[in-house]
């Protein structure tokens, strides 16, 4: 089946306006376009957006989301370099991953802090206490 741009918008939740960016950023070099000029996207076109959205979504820069397709169209002689590309874009996800989960300990540090407070009637005496005391001092007070 074939789609218009509007309609593989639709589709993906992406914008034409996006759609037409990719294009022209050298993204969509799968993408042909019919006798009236106009861009006419297949299922597999619409696969490789996904995985665009997807690696995007990973903070990968459009430069290198780029440089993935144009070793794709090369063949089989860039798989060390995909996998390379792939398992770095991991390990900075790793990263992300353990930031996110200490900025998660310490929201919830809060939400327990102002909890207890809420709980007690005032600020005072939800620092009196030693559960929660002990989890300010992990949390924000670590050795440097």
């Amino acid at each position: 089946m074939r789609y218009s741009i509007g309609q593989v918008a639709q589709k993906i939740g992406l914008t034409t306006h996006t759609l037409r960016y990719y294009d022209k950023e050298g993204l969509l070099p799968f993408v042909h376009k019919n006798s009236a000029g106009l861009r006419v996207f297949s299922e597999e076109d619409i696969d490789w957006l996904v995985v665009i959205e997807c690696l995007k979504g990973t903070g990968m820069q459009l430069k290198d989301i780029k440089q993935y397709i144009d070793w794709c169209q090369e063949g089989d002689k860039t798989i060390s370099q995909r996998l390379e590309m792939f398992k770095r874009q991991k390990q900075k996800l790793e990263e992300q991953q353990k930031l996110l989960r200490q900025y998660m300990e310490k929201i919830n540090y809060k939400i327990a802090y102002y909890s207890e407070a809420e709980a007690k009637g005032s600020i005072d005496e939800a620092q009196k206490n030693k559960f929660l005391a002990a989890e300010k001092e992990r949390l924000f007070h670590h050795a440097k």
